[in-house]
C-alpha cells in the first residue's frame, strides 16, 4: 500500500464527518440558498487568503532533506496565488459586497484551521501542513464541480459566481495526482504520522466550518422571527 492510499484509509472516518455536513448534502442536491452560498464564500475567503502565506512558512521551515518538497511548494504557490480574489469576485457576482467580505471577521472555525496549520509549521513538523493540503484539495475534487452546477441551476446564478468552485473542481484533480506522488516520496514515519494527524484534525475543523454555516443562519432566522 502506498502512503497516499494509507493516508486516505486512515482518515476515512474524519472525511465522512466532513462530507456528512448538512450544507454539503444540500449543495450537491441543489438545495442551498443564496444566503448560504454567500456565507460559504465568505468563510472560504478567510482561509484561502492564508494559503500562500502558509505555503511560504512551510517552505521556509523545511529541513534540507526535504528540498523536493520545497520545490513542490514553489509550484503550489504559483498555482494558488490570488485565489482569494476569485472568491471576492464570486461574492460580487451573486450580489454581495467585495469589501465587506474582505473586511469581515472570520468565523472561529476558519480561524482555528489557519492557526492550527501555523502551529504545526512553526512548533512541530512543517511536513504536517500537507495534511491540510490533502483535506482542502481532496474535498474540492469530491464536491466542487457538482455543487457549482447544482447551485447555479437552482439559484439561476451566472458562471461568474462560481470561479472558485469550478476552478478548484478541475484544477485540483491535477493537484491530487501531483500530491499523491509527493506523499508517496515520504520515507520517514514521523513525517507520515504528522501528515495523517493534521489531516484528521483538519477534516474535523473543516467539517465544523460547514456545520457552523447552518447554525449561524438558523440563529439569524430565529432572531428575525422573534
Amino acid at each position: 500500500m502506498s502512503f497516499h492510499e494509507r493516508l486516505q484509509r486512515e482518515t476515512a472516518a474524519e472525511r465522512a464527518h466532513l462530507l456528512s455536513a448538512p450544507i454539503l448534502q444540500d449543495a450537491v442536491s441543489g438545495r442551498v440558498t443564496l444566503t448560504q452560498y454567500r456565507a460559504f464564500l465568505g468563510q472560504a475567503f478567510h482561509h484561502v487568503r492564508h494559503t500562500v502565506p502558509l505555503l511560504m512558512a512551510c517552505g521556509a521551515r523545511l529541513p534540507a532533506r526535504h528540498e523536493a518538497l520545497r520545490h513542490a511548494i514553489a509550484e503550489y504557490i504559483d498555482e494558488e496565488i490570488g485565489h482569494e480574489e476569485w472568491i471576492l469576485d464570486d461574492i460580487a457576482a451573486c450580489g454581495g459586497q467585495r469589501e465587506a467580505a474582505r473586511n469581515a471577521e472570520p468565523g472561529v472555525e476558519a480561524e482555528l484551521m489557519v492557526a492550527y496549520a501555523h502551529d504545526w509549521i512553526a512548533r512541530k513538523n512543517p511536513v504536517g501542513f500537507f495534511g491540510m493540503v490533502h483535506v482542502l484539495e481532496g474535498t474540492s475534487v469530491s464536491i466542487a464541480t457538482t455543487a457549482a452546477e447544482r447551485i447555479a441551476h437552482s439559484l439561476h446564478l451566472p458562471p461568474a459566481a462560481f470561479t472558485y468552485l469550478n476552478s478548484h473542481g478541475s484544477l485540483d484533480q491535477e493537484h491530487v495526482r501531483f500530491f499523491a506522488t509527493l506523499m508517496d516520496s515520504l520515507d520517514d514515519e514521523d513525517d507520515r504520522l504528522a501528515v495523517i494527524h493534521v489531516a484528521r484534525v483538519m477534516y474535523r475543523l473543516y467539517g465544523d466550518l460547514f456545520r457552523s454555516l447552518t447554525r449561524s443562519l438558523t440563529l439569524q432566522h430565529e432572531a428575525v422571527a422573534a
